[in-house]
């Protein structure tokens, strides 16, 4: 949630903002809102204040054994009132809460101008990509079972066999192993979280439609960004602790509802998939630096990998709802001669910490950190690219060196 006091004090400039971000902000409904707000606001203070004055008053009476039953009434009238008056005002402020809930954080002004994914900057390259295209993972290897998962779930979930469920399992390993090189803390997670944690980290109220819904209050997790930045929930951190970096690998689903038609063979866009998370907790004042720090440490497993990959900063059109600054690392796939997303690296600031109330102290003031998060990596389109890049055209599918120890096979052949 971004600082209502940023609306209040040049709610101009925050409308025109939000507008490169592709988002229509409501400037009139919020003024209308907020007037409302600070009305019974004052109105609810006043007759507090009148309440408590004709309270004290009418203890000392009785205090002297005098009863004023005029007064008694006029007591009884205000506490009415004001009752009246505090719904009210608790009503405009939940509708000014859920009003800001669907605003998406304010973009760094480093980021560039754009209004959707054709605007983005490419940064750099990694890799020489192959520029013939080839068979896909499906037609490569049998070891990946898309019908059987058909048949027990539905469409988009897959049945990975042998070798290849192994390969995914070393990926992950890997990918563990590589964040605790970095410094990451690895934890296991619940997979399942609750309407608080999703508000927080921003999927819900907005992105509902998008998650997999259990009961009225439970959800399965649709990234383990939700359960990594929630530890620290409603908590006041120890400024002498940052950064605290933070690694899980779990299941995500997603529905991905919108997305019909999109990339529904294969392993591409699939509603579970297997992914580790890189999550920071920093001072405002480090983020920044954080944001490039997290990015080379997901590339880092890229460039092991020996996978050809790009860096893509996103354009304030194309950001994320949650995030102020955004690098995409894009993995090269063969059979779609194209880079396609394997990694997300966002700077959240403080959009998150408002949200979930995750807070430091410096200076003697308490101030809100600053969340950052990144894919390090989806291991689904991770398989995809070791799968694809590393076939002979032929019968086997070479083990990249640093995954051969996980797996103990050179090549699997398909």
């Amino acid at each position: 949630m971004i600082d209502i006091n940023l609306i209040k004090d040049n709610p101009q400039a925050i409308t025109e903002k939000l507008k490169l971000r592709n988002y229509d902000f409501d400037l009139d409904l919020f003024e209308s809102l907020e007037a409302k707000r600070k009305k019974y606001q004052i109105q609810t203070e006043e007759l507090q204040a009148k309440r408590n004055s004709l309270s004290k008053e009418y203890g000392l009476l009785k205090q002297d054994g005098k009863e004023d039953l005029a007064l008694s009434k006029n007591i009884e009238s205000i506490k009415a009132d004001l009752e009246a008056c505090s719904t009210k005002l608790n009503d405009v402020q939940s509708s000014l809460k859920t009003f800001l809930l669907d605003v998406p954080n304010l973009f760094d002004d480093s980021v560039p101008s754009g209004m959707s994914e054709e605007d983005n900057l490419q940064i750099r390259i990694h890799g020489e990509p192959q520029i013939s295209k080839g068979k896909d993972h499906l037609e490569i290897t049998s070891m990946i079972d898309t019908e059987s998962a058909n048949l027990l779930a539905g469409s988009r979930f897959a049945v990975l066999k042998g070798e290849i469920a192994k390969l995914q399992r070393a990926l992950i390993a890997f990918m563990l192993d590589k964040a605790a090189e970095h410094g990451y803390t690895e934890h296991y997670l619940p997979m399942v979280a609750n309407t608080e944690s999703l508000l927080s980290t921003g999927q819900l109220p907005k992105f509902s439609d998008d998650l997999f819904q259990l009961t009225d209050d439970f959800y399965l997790i649709p990234t383990a960004e939700v359960p990594l930045t929630n530890l620290f929930r409603d908590k006041i951190l120890d400024i002498n602790e940052f950064p605290i970096k933070l690694t899980a690998h779990t299941s995500c689903f997603r529905s991905e509802a919108g997305s019909y038609g999109k990339d529904t063979k294969g392993l591409i866009r699939q509603h579970q998939f297997e992914k580790v998370e890189l999550v920071q907790i920093c001072h405002p004042d480090k983020s920044l630096e954080a944001l490039e720090n997290l990015t080379f440490h997901a590339e880092t497993v890229l460039q092991e990998l020996n996978l050809p990959y790009r860096v893509v900063e996103l354009c304030t059109g194309d950001l994320g709802f949650a995030a102020a600054k955004t690098y995409d690392l894009e993995v090269w796939i063969p059979s779609q001669e194209t880079y396609r997303e394997i990694s997300s690296c966002s700077n959240c600031t403080d959009f998150q910490s408002r949200r979930a109330r995750i807070r430091f102290k410096e200076d003697g003031a308490s101030k809100l950190v600053h969340t950052l998060n990144g894919s390090a990596l989806a291991a689904g389109r991770a398989l995809i690219a070791v799968i694809e890049n590393n076939f002979n055209q032929k019968d086997s599918i070479a083990i990249p060196e640093v995954l051969q120890d996980y797996i103990k096979l050179t090549s699997i052949e398909v």
